[in-house]
């Protein structure tokens, strides 16, 4: 059998079984628990937000940093001698490097395009810190006379109930109330207070004078450094986002979905969601009438939109004579906020008309509950799915509650990608929308911020025809011998038959995260 380690502690140390010393000991372990699975949580967000991070992205940052936590455990083994005053510097260092995590993420993704050195990075120091600090609590708590059972409970309840108190403080408190950048630098701030009040009322005893100069020393640079991030944060991000946008940033708000940005230079007002342009301005005319109009070739009267918060499918709906009622499902509702504000010239208001009706609610759910055979046309206006949120909603079961909420002579229409730069991406939804036992006709149009950019028709009955009605207003872009040519596409860039997305294998996710064709 092992000996325990002999502490390095001063010969008049007080015992760490006292009372008073161990609820404070045990305290600090649900809170440097909490701290521990606040910054984990910090990568995974930064991981999506920044780079789009699907599944294989968090299964490796979560697997990267259960193993890093394995290995801070056995680094703990030579510091168990000085478990006292190892335990302090772990967490002070653990404080600060887990509250710049966010800003070093993010102001490398903004100057470099990528941050996922730093991720990796952060992901193996942060789990070695983390991991280490059960071996040294252990050995400051094994002296208390009590069995290795009951000393082990006591750790995994403190440590399960800081880890609860962490994974809900991030997404209900931290993250919608202070965002990404000083919400992980306030939990560093969580942890340095911890250590403070470790070192000063359970370890004092067991520290040496040098030793707590030195931590005290340490506690008061790192929550200076801490306080000065939170300070100037927002010069940080407002620095940091302006190099991902060649124009100036004149709005930009993180919801409880998704980061929103609106950039403006002269007549050019471009929305970007996560990082990704939306539209511009300049023309988004051409894509908004080739979504559109369409599927109003059989004059509808009632049209659903999914998506298409922006309100610029909306104003076009309500340009057409037949339509009488525009519902509108949008899962955030800082989006609809924006159309209705920043956005309401450019969609000419029309989330205001009365005959819209706008529902904030998430697109697949809600369908779930609509009535069948409700609408005439549906216009499917989402966000390409580079993640497997997003990739529900290009899946087979998708498609399938929106043909069951079409009328049999009802049309329904998808933006679809670039056929050209993400063939793959692009066709792949092509033969989703078919496998629900829809004809499709897919067609393609330039918009110079996008490129060629795809779109798939499509109606219960077989392939519907590509043609306006004749009740269709005046077009600044999109004429019958535009649309003849849409249905064409180049040799180079040829029909794909493919397998569909599915809930079950989300391809499409897959195939649009590939990056583009050349």
């Amino acid at each position: 059998m092992t000996a325990p380690p002999v502490l390095d502690v001063p010969a008049d140390a007080p015992p760490l079984g006292s009372r008073r010393a161990r609820p404070l000991l045990l305290a600090a372990v649900a809170v440097c628990a909490a701290c521990g699975l606040v910054y984990e949580l910090v990568l995974l967000t930064l991981a999506v937000t920044l780079a789009g991070g699907g599944i294989a992205v968090t299964s490796l940052i979560v697997a990267g940093f259960v193993a890093a936590l394995g290995v801070g455990a056995l680094a703990a083994k030579p510091l168990l001698p000085h478990a006292a005053p190892a335990f302090v510097a772990i967490e002070i260092v653990l404080g600060v490097v887990g509250g710049l995590s966010a800003t070093a993420l993010y102001v490398a993704f903004s100057f470099h395009g990528t941050s996922s050195a730093v991720l990796v990075l952060a992901t193996a120091v942060i789990g070695v810190l983390v991991g280490a600090e059960v071996p040294l609590l252990m050995t400051l708590l094994a002296g208390d006379g009590r069995s290795a059972g009951r000393l082990v409970a006591d750790l995994n309840a403190a440590d399960y109930a800081g880890a609860l108190v962490g994974g809900l403080a991030w997404p209900f408190v931290l993250l919608p109330l202070v965002g990404q950048i000083r919400g992980s630098a306030v939990t560093g701030m969580v942890n340095l207070v911890a250590a403070a009040v470790v070192a000063a009322f359970v370890l004092r005893g067991q520290l040496r004078v040098r030793a707590r100069a030195v931590a005290t020393a340490a506690l008061l640079v790192a929550a200076t450094g801490l306080a000065v991030l939170l300070v100037q944060a927002q010069d940080i991000v407002e620095t940091s986002r302006q190099r991902l946008y060649a124009d100036p940033v004149v709005v930009d708000l993180t919801s409880a979905y998704q980061q929103i940005v609106v950039t403006e230079r002269g007549d050019d007002v471009r929305l970007y969601l996560d990082g990704d342009l939306q539209f511009s301005s300049v023309d988004e005319h051409r894509y908004t009438e080739a979504l559109v109009h369409p599927v109003l070739s059989r004059d509808p009267a009632r049209v659903l939109v999914l998506g298409g918060g922006d309100g610029l499918a909306a104003r076009e709906l309500l340009r057409h004579p037949s339509v009488t009622e525009v519902v509108q499902v949008e899962l955030d509702p800082a989006v609809l906020d924006l159309a209705r504000t920043r956005l309401g010239e450019l969609n000419d208001h029309a989330l205001d008309d009365p005959r819209v009706r706008l529902v904030v609610d998430d697109g697949f759910r809600w369908l779930r509950e609509a009535a069948p055979g409700t609408f005439d046309a549906v216009v499917v206006d989402l966000p390409d799915p580079d993640t497997p949120v997003l990739g529900r909603l290009y899946s087979t079961e998708f498609y399938g509650l929106v043909a069951r909420a079409l009328t049999p002579d009802g049309q329904l229409v998808v933006q679809s990608g670039s056929p050209y730069s993400t063939p793959q991406a692009y066709w792949r939804t092509v033969s989703t929308v078919a496998s629900a036992g829809l004809g499709v006709t897919p067609y393609h149009v330039h918009v110079p911020s996008f490129g060629d950019w795809g779109f798939t028709l499509a109606a219960p009955g077989g392939p519907p025809g590509l043609t306006l009605s004749p009740r269709a207003p005046e077009l600044r872009f999109l004429d019958e011998a535009g649309l003849a040519a849409a249905a064409v596409f180049p040799r180079d860039r040829p029909p794909l038959d493919l397998e569909p997305s599915t809930l079950d294998r989300p391809l499409i996710v897959d195939d649009t995260r590939a990056g583009y064709v050349r």
